[in-house]
């Protein structure tokens, strides 16, 4: 079977046992503040675990798109190297919720794996949970007992919990799991050592296919475990793993699902896989970073210096590294991969064939940019090279950092290179610098999380019924709420029974308000989104949580909200009439202040573009479309009309059409609206500029913001006319000012290169002898830093064995520069760096730098003799 038929077999078989074939969430996970990225096939379905929601159906079947990068699941040091580890990763699995539980999970996995695909019986493994004491759990008895039905007891391996029990996290649903294992290794290995002993020791050979989760417990903050009113089965089966096994390779990357990207990329650099060691790590961990690059800009995730961004930024650069360093790519490559990947995967993931323009064009500017950075950055590596001493053999922690921090150079790029010039580098002094970076922000990210705590115990609520739409105020009653702490705060999150807050989502903020009671009331300082359920925060805990509340929400901010989120909505239209059809949009914040749109384009938009697209909303807004608002609308119906839909958004069966005249603007859209285009009222673009690559952001205000930006534009003017004197062509008058300060500021610079010039004369004529060094030690007048960097330097080209330290007043403040020849600096005597921070001192300041040269700044200037006086001390 080829990969293509062998997942179309799982679905079908799992639809003829009653499953709904469902279509992948994206990669990007947007609604699950725990989560960057879909890292198992049961995020999507993680509300229905939770009790959220109600699932549409009991059985399920699909495959998902996965990413492990980042947190416990962090197999990124092992790609490429071994034969099964990935980024990206495809899971199939099959999901009951509250209806089959643990005997027909087993006994379809076994079919569909033996009779079926024709896997051998005798090649597979199965484990069982064996109990845990500490935590009085027993051994999964009835998973064993539906086992030995159907395999032989000695292949039936008892596990621990680490292995053979599934949590969702630290609380929340949890339960046994039994794992399929199967092994692939040649008839001689398999005589000489018994499978079962390779079970679970990470065996390239002997690995897990299948997973088959239990999910019968809830784990509390307390760690105790109580039994979920429903059981559900969580399934995950390993997509690679699987073609491998079928059939009959050694390596993942030897399957269809790698090989025509493998082929591609050998081909290009004219070698052949299976050749070099070093080589086929670099195939293999580019054609396996492609995917997952490419299926996360697809989903809507950019890369950038953040967050998930820069999680997609790392996988790039990791690939484009390994690229240059050991297949000699120069110029991008990755992007030219793209095609080939969208081809494969048009069928199961239309969205990265329909957004293949874009991916490429991200991928090839991203790839121009690292390649540029990768070259400069070698460049200062070679410096710090050259300039350790002889003795030194290793690169400080510090100065890797500042590769990676100011280059993007990844530690393990650092210390390739440094091995090939029989150097290594400070990895502890690397991780202090990197912890250092994360403490900074680990205390704003810091959450402390409670149990939720039910209101009524009988109650069977969903969650919240969202009125908003409709109305500003609503009757509600508290569900359940916890306590959680963050950002040294704690704060209380509400879940009520129906709710007139709109729970921040694609784009709009969420509202704030209040709840009252019994003439008291409770604020609401956001309401916020956790996967499926709205969650509203308050500073306090209504004193009597069972009472009936009045949910009002703050009608002020809500009403400039909706201005501007409908404004976003003519925006995207007017693009796409200005620039092309090209133009998606990629994102978008709107609250009460005004309103951001990222949006795909590939060039600076020109004055007059901006202008056509301010013009065009602004007619619609002077039309007054009445707002057409369709829910439940099937998708494909909404589809087939012209709704724009954003990619990366999961949407379900049915969806909200928003519609300001159906000739311009059709969008599926959850948030709130004006009832008519004309409460919009103004409409003023103030910012257009680049956000990624292939990306650009347009800034914009509505109704009152927009007048007052203008009022001050226009104030900022006549203040300008009135300073030039009310001139007959203002932007003449300014023209030729800024030619006269240009012309002015190039005379100055003139004179300044003059003074450097004869300064750096005088002191050649000062250099006096001592030990076989010509040394300068002067106390000097320059009028900038820069000329004080360029008269140092250009003794340094001028003077052999120079020993230089220059104390100098700029402008009325204290410098010190000092240089020294890197033949003085090679013997390891001297070190400019360790010299000027002594040197700093007698001015009140500190400094640093490299070996030969150095630099230092400070507060009192009348500490400048005492420099001179103690530099000819150091020397002697």
């Amino acid at each position: 079977m080829d990969a293509k038929t062998i997942r179309n077999t799982f679905l079908e078989f799992f639809k003829d046992k009653g499953h709904e074939i469902v279509p992948s969430a994206p990669m990007v996970n947007r609604t699950d503040p725990t989560l960057m990225f879909t890292n198992a096939g049961m995020n999507q379905f993680k509300d229905y675990f939770l009790g959220n929601q109600t699932p549409k159906f009991k059985r399920v079947a699909d495959t998902q798109k996965c990413l492990r990068v980042s947190g416990k699941h962090n197999d990124l040091e092992e790609v490429g190297w071994d034969t099964y580890h990935h980024t990206m990763f495809e899971m199939l699995g099959n999901w009951s919720f509250g209806d089959y539980f643990k005997r027909e999970a087993i006994t379809w996995a076994w079919e569909l794996l033996t009779e079926v695909y024709g896997l051998p019986k005798d090649r597979i493994y199965v484990t069982i949970f064996g109990g845990d004491k500490k935590e009085s759990l027993e051994v999964d008895h009835e998973a064993y007992h539906h086992w030995k039905e159907i395999i032989a007891e000695d292949r039936i391996l008892y596990g621990s919990k680490k292995d053979n029990f599934w949590e969702m996290g630290d609380t929340g649903p949890c339960g046994p799991c039994s794992e399929i294992h199967i092994d692939l290794r040649p008839v001689e290995e398999r005589k000489k050592v018994r499978g079962e002993t390779l079970v679970n020791q990470d065996h390239p050979l002997v690995v897990e296919v299948w997973n088959l989760v239990f999910i019968q417990f809830n784990r509390l903050t307390s760690g105790d475990l109580e039994s979920l009113p429903e059981k559900h089965v969580d399934t995950g089966m390993g997509f690679e793993r699987l073609c491998m096994a079928i059939q009959g390779k050694y390596s993942n990357y030897d399957t269809d699902v790698f090989r025509p990207l493998i082929d591609l990329i050998t081909e290009k650099v004219d070698m052949k896989y299976g050749g070099d060691e070093k080589t086929d790590i670099a195939a293999r961990v580019i054609a396996d970073h492609i995917r997952a690059i490419a299926f996360a800009i697809a989903d809507g995730q950019l890369p950038s210096n953040t967050g998930a961004g820069y999680v997609i930024r790392r996988i790039l650069r990791r690939a484009v590294r390994y690229g240059f360093t050991f297949l000699n790519f120069e110029d991008p490559f990755l992007c030219q991969l793209v095609p080939s990947l969208c081809e494969q995967f048009a069928d199961i993931f239309p969205e990265i064939k329909e957004q293949e323009a874009f991916v490429v064009r991200v991928i090839q500017e991203e790839e121009q940019a690292f390649l540029k950075t990768l070259e400069i950055g070698l460049k200062r590596l070679a410096q710090i090279r050259e300039t350790l001493p002889k003795d030194q053999k290793v690169i400080d922690g510090a100065v890797a950092f500042e590769l990676y921090d100011t280059y993007g150079f990844p530690l393990d790029l650092t210390s390739l290179i440094a091995r090939e010039h029989g150097l290594a580098v400070d990895e502890t002094g690397f991780a202090a610098e990197m912890e250092k970076q994360k403490n900074r922000s680990k205390a704003d990210a810091a959450k402390e999380t409670g149990d939720w705590v039910a209101v009524k115990e009988d109650d069977t609520s969903q969650g919240s019924e969202f009125v908003g739409y409709d109305a500003l105020e609503s009757t509600s009653q508290l569900v359940k709420y916890r306590k959680i702490k963050q950002k040294n705060r704690e704060v209380y999150q509400l879940v009520l029974d129906r709710t007139p807050f709109y729970a921040e989502s694609g784009g709009q903020v969420g509202d704030t308000g209040y709840l009252e009671a019994n003439g008291e009331k409770i604020p609401i300082i956001d309401t916020q989104k956790e996967n499926e359920l709205i969650v509203h925060l308050s500073p306090k805990l209504p004193p009597n949580p069972k009472a009936t509340f009045k949910s009002v929400v703050d009608a002020r901010k809500r009403f400039l909200t909706m201005n501007n989120h409908s404004a976003t909505h003519l925006l995207h239209a007017a693009l796409r009439e200005v620039l092309g059809s090209h133009v998606e949009q990629k994102g978008s914040l709107v609250n009460d202040e005004g309103l951001r749109f990222d949006f795909s384009h590939f060039s600076k938009m020109t004055t007059e573009e901006i202008q056509s697209v301010e013009h065009r909303v602004n007619e619609k807004v002077r039309e007054n479309i009445a707002l057409e608002e369709r829910k439940a609308v099937p998708i494909e119906e909404a589809k087939a009309m012209g709704a724009m839909a954003l990619f990366g958004e999961k949407y379900g069966d049915e969806v909200r059409m928003i519609i300001f005249d159906k000739d311009y603007s059709l969008e599926l859209c959850g948030g709130t609206h004006v009832p008519a285009t004309g409460h919009i009222g103004f409409f003023k673009i103030i910012g257009e500029g680049s956000v990624a690559a292939g990306v650009r952001r347009i800034e914009a205000l509505t109704a009152e913001a927009a007048e007052r930006y203008v009022e001050r534009e226009e104030q900022v003017l006549n203040e300008v006319r009135s300073i030039l004197r009310h001139p007959k062509d203002i932007s003449q008058a300014i023209q030729t000012l800024v030619q006269d300060k240009q012309r002015l500021e190039k005379e100055i610079e003139r004179i300044h290169q003059e003074q450097a010039t004869g300064l750096k004369n005088d002191l050649i004529k000062k250099i006096h002898h001592m030990n076989g060094k010509n040394v300068i030690i002067e106390q000097v007048r320059l009028p900038h830093g820069d000329a004080l960097k360029k008269v140092v330097f250009e003794l340094k080209q001028q003077v052999e064995n120079l020993f230089a330290v220059l104390a100098a007043d700029i402008n009325g403040k204290p410098q010190i520069a000092v240089m020294i020849s890197d033949a003085l600096v090679k013997d390891g005597q001297l070190n400019a760096g360790n010299i000027v921070r002594e040197l700093a001192k007698e001015i009140k300041g500190g400094g640093g730098g490299q070996p030969f040269y150095a630099t230092a700044g400070g507060k009192d200037l009348s500490g400048l003799s005492n420099v001179v006086e103690k530099a000819k001390a150091i020397l002697q």
